[in-house]
């Protein structure tokens, strides 16, 4: 069995979707004959917490941490509301206050690549020693944060480790990085560092193929598109929410805001009675102040439920129970390549799925191939309208259902076993 090290920053009990890629991989890799062993921060400033994660640990895996030192703790002195939300992920694009613009210019310009930069240096010094006492041989490191690509990085050019970087998200094109005050040399150096660790890896793994045509361009080492999926079998529930219930599931974040699913929900509670009667739009997670507002603009205030976050296990519930599970994404050719991590789950729980997005979105591809749903642009208001009346009387006869296909491939077990393979292709 080989052994390969797995360097994250993301782990539980740290909630969201960045841990559970891993974490799933890490569930299913000695299946295929690899023995993953991960490296972790020990006292890292997770944003979100899910304790529940914590129980889907394989209790044979080797674990092994190291001291982190952040600027968080910090910039909690200045406005611990704010640096949370922007270690989050939550950028407020009006109305940013004094604080908020400054812990953007200096997270952006004195934080490169991010905020974890600190990390690199001794975890370097450390982890030379764990893989001479473990004789691991391949080292896979996983990022946002893309930092964590440079321990990969000196690792390789100090011990000559096969190293493999997988990118969840891209680096430079990422929606909040516009956002961040960069000056052009702190740009720079952000082009340079992501143009250094995509030249370097022996090969890269990327969750979408508009991402790998970007990375591409970039370099000429392999890469290898690894979507993230659904774990668990595909659900058959049947306890459907007694209301026409529409729910977003995980964070709804600035920019991600379909102002045309809006103004259509609007105009059929004021020409439909009865779906007005039913219609309930419920947000599971984080909803930024932005969205909430544009929301109650339309007057769709009386149909809100805001839950909040939630454990993952209970997000499953939801999901489940929903008649529509809405994804949303920011209308931006930047955002084509992004496929969020609920799509997959979204699929297993078999309710028809409403996407929003960009132009070209490769999520509107999935969705058609696996039919599990309709996905629209910015600019589309009377076919959305007209679909949502269409699922309305199919809710009425209680026969709003999808017949979903070729969703087995997006299984965490699935994708694991491709995994593997690219392991095994690229080992020492």
């Amino acid at each position: 069995m080989q052994k390969v090290l797995i360097i994250t920053y993301y782990w539980p009990p740290a909630g969201g979707p960045g841990v559970q890629r891993w974490l799933k991989f890490v569930k299913y890799l000695q299946d295929y004959e690899v023995e993953p062993i991960v490296y972790i921060p020990d006292n890292p400033n997770y944003p979100i917490i899910d304790e529940s994660f914590v129980d889907e640990i394989p209790k044979n895996i080797k674990i092994y941490k190291h001291p982190i030192k952040e600027p968080y703790g910090w910039a909690n002195f200045l406005s611990k509301n704010k640096t949370k939300q922007i270690s989050s992920g939550i950028i407020q694009q009006k109305n940013q206050s004094l604080v908020e613009k400054v812990l953007l210019w200096v997270r952006g310009n004195f934080f490169i690549p991010d905020a974890r930069k600190n990390w690199v240096k001794p975890s370097v010094s450390y982890l030379t020693e764990i893989l001479k006492k473990e004789n691991i041989k391949t080292v896979i490191t996983t990022g946002p944060p893309h930092s964590v690509h440079l321990i990969g990085y000196r690792l390789q050019q100090k011990i000559g480790v096969k190293w493999v970087a997988d990118f969840r998200d891209p680096w430079t094109t990422i929606g909040y990085h516009k956002k961040l005050k960069l000056s052009a040399a702190s740009e720079k150096k952000h082009k340079d560092l992501e143009h250094l660790v995509l030249n370097s890896a022996d090969s890269v793994i990327v969750t979408s193929t508009t991402t790998k045509e970007e990375f591409s361009s970039i370099t000429n080492k392999p890469i290898e598109v690894i979507t993230n999926g659904f774990d668990g079998p595909i659900s058959d529930a049947l306890d459907l929410d007694v209301q026409f219930t529409i729910s977003h599931i995980g964070s709804l974040l600035t920019g991600r805001n379909p102002l045309n699913l809006w103004k259509a929900l609007s105009e059929l509670i004021d020409t439909n009675e009865a779906f007005k009667e039913h219609l309930k739009l419920q947000f599971v997670g984080v909803v930024s102040e932005d969205v909430l507002a544009s929301i109650y603009e339309y007057g769709l205030e009386p149909y809100v439920k805001l839950i909040g976050y939630v454990s993952h296990t209970d997000a499953i519930h939801y999901q489940e129970k929903s008649q529509v599970l809405l994804l949303s994404e920011i209308d931006s050719p930047d955002t084509e390549g992004i496929i969020a991590g609920k799509l997959f789950e979204y699929m297993r729980a078999k309710r028809p799925i409403l996407g929003i997005g960009p132009k070209n979105w490769e999520v509107s591809c999935i969705i058609k191939d696996t039919n599990t749903g309709v996905a629209f642009d910015y600019s589309d208001n009377s076919n959305l309208k007209s679909l949502l009346l269409e699922w309305f009387k199919l809710y009425q006869e209680k026969n709003l259902k999808v017949q979903s296909t070729n969703i087995s491939k997006y299984s965490r077990k699935e994708l694991t076993a491709k995994l593997a393979a690219h392991i095994y292709g690229y080992r020492i």
